[in-house]
């Protein structure tokens, strides 16, 4: 079959249709991958000596649609069809596939048939796996954790029979002998699993980003989640080397992962990027909402120790900090201000003696009443008025909306479990109540934005929000004339938070 009608794009797309495998193995939709290989230069696709890597082959759409263009674009470098395909497809393009079946469907995609030593194939290997290649590799282990991957022992005692996850690529395998290669693109697996055996939580995609790096190539396009924008659950180094990494040309960023995997709920959203060897400047930002490019500008991504999505939100950071005022951060409480974990459930429902008021995870009935000495850890709260927030707060891509999950005042005489963060205490009620109308202004929300890429808050979320005098009534109407917030800016800070009553 011809190879231009092997690629017409006017077919019907089989993986436009295919669902994904599980939370770990998100499969890339034909146009997200294009827009994906947009960033590439355009002369990468004249170059015959070129070399490109997909280290995370899932359905082989990477690879495929490289070669669509490779074949289009050699054709003046070696006219006849033929000879032209089986150089593209045997010394340019190659895969590393994270799973057996994977690397089935990559074949399949890329050569017609999930072998490359088949008569179907478009080109014939000497092969099976041709130049997508899977190995069932193990893990190595040193104190029950993976040294390479970080995966436990007791999440991977699996069958010999089952595939590890011990992924090639960020598993010392000699991959390809070694062989140098000048693109590497791809969707990396997101996080550690077993498959659907208890997975975790913990991100891995970092890792192949490292590797990647680490092999020099010229040019590197991954798509990922955004959650490293802020850091956490070790990512905080990632961050910090990405912010700092002047070879940054491009950055894609979807608030809605939805927009990018329909159908899929990624916390936080998503990103795609370029890296390349040879750019050392500003990185182009692009912020897309709805699907829609919403800004773009060219800055250095290292100003602040987070990423700021929005360019829109550059000059407000600004403005703000200029004032050089103290920020909330350094009240809010840690991580269970009282000691009780999120499933503490000794507790009473109704009042007895010595008993304070809990405010629990509302699954467990909201409140209820704890003896008095049960509480091990900021006693000297117990009798002011504090001001609560849930940890777990919205964390949808699409705008506007709450950021935050409404404020509880909390009288004397009360604690709370972890579900939530005291975010300042007082002696007086009306200080509290201030607090309470000043997070809910816009303004507050809007800067917890910045920091809170998903559902998850913490105490560094509040990090660019002023620590004012709550002897005050605050308002947005204060607050945009304070720190000379204009008109512009505040129709987008609406744009992005709603209004809670």
């Amino acid at each position: 079959m011809p190879i231009n009608s092997v690629f017409n794009k006017r077919m019907p797309d089989i993986l436009d249709c295919i669902a994904n495998l599980s939370n770990d193995e998100v499969f890339t939709p034909p146009q997200l991958a294009n827009r994906i290989l947009n960033l590439l230069p355009e002369e990468i696709w004249q170059n015959p000596n070129l070399k490109f890597l997909d280290p995370v082959c899932k359905t082989g759409i990477f690879l495929r649609e490289c070669a669509r263009r490779l074949m289009i674009g050699l054709e003046s470098e070696i006219p006849d069809e033929a000879i032209r395909r089986e150089h593209i497809f045997k010394n340019m393009l190659f895969g590393s596939a994270i799973t057996e079946i994977t690397g089935l469907m990559s074949r399949r995609s890329l050569y017609y048939s999930k072998s490359g030593v088949s008569r179907n194939s478009v080109v014939k290997f000497e092969t099976d796996q041709g130049n997508i290649i899977y190995k069932n590799i193990k893990h190595i282990f040193e104190f029950r954790k993976c040294i390479y991957c970080g995966a436990t022992l007791g999440e991977l005692d699996r069958s010999d029979s089952l595939e590890s996850h011990a992924y090639q690529f960020i598993h010392p395998n000699n991959l390809f002998n070694n062989m140098k290669f000048d693109v590497i693109i791809g969707n990396p697996p997101y996080q550690l699993s077993d498959g659907g055996f208890g997975a975790s939580a913990m991100p891995i995609y970092h890792k192949f980003i490292e590797i990647a790096m680490n092999l020099k190539p010229r040019y590197l396009s991954m798509i990922i989640p955004s959650r490293w924008f802020a850091g956490g659950k070790g990512l905080d180094s990632f961050r910090e080397k990405m912010l700092n990494d002047k070879r940054l040309k491009v950055l894609v960023d979807y608030p809605n992962a939805e927009d990018c995997f329909p159908g899929v709920e990624i916390k936080g959203g998503v990103c795609y990027f370029l890296w390349d060897s040879k750019h050392n400047g500003e990185c182009e930002v692009i912020s897309m909402l709805e699907g829609e490019e919403i800004s773009r500008a060219k800055r250095f991504l290292g100003e602040h120790d987070v990423f700021i999505r929005f360019n829109e939100s550059i000059d407000i950071i600004k403005k703000i900090k200029s004032k050089n005022e103290a920020t909330l951060d350094k009240k809010v409480s840690s991580m269970k201000p009282f000691g009780f974990r999120t499933f503490f459930e000794d507790f009473k429902q109704r009042e007895f003696k010595n008993s304070v008021k809990i405010y629990t995870n509302p699954t467990r009935g909201k409140v209820g009443w704890v003896d008095a000495d049960k509480i091990i850890i900021n006693r000297n709260w117990v009798n002011k008025y504090k001001v609560l927030l849930a940890m777990a707060a919205e964390g949808k891509g699409t705008f506007p909306n709450n950021i935050l999950g409404k404020p509880i005042l909390a009288e004397p005489n009360s604690c709370c479990t972890e579900t939530y963060l005291v975010v300042d205490l007082y002696d007086e009620k009306e200080k509290a109540e201030n607090l309470i109308k000043y997070i809910k202004t816009r303004f507050f929300r809007y800067l917890i934005s910045l920091r809170k890429i998903d559902h998850h808050l913490s105490r560094d979320r509040f990090s660019f929000v002023p620590d004012l005098d709550m002897s005050l009534e605050w308002t947005d109407e204060k607050l945009f004339k304070r720190y000379d917030i204009d008109s512009k800016e505040q129709d987008f800070i609406k744009s992005i938070v709603k209004e809670m009553n």
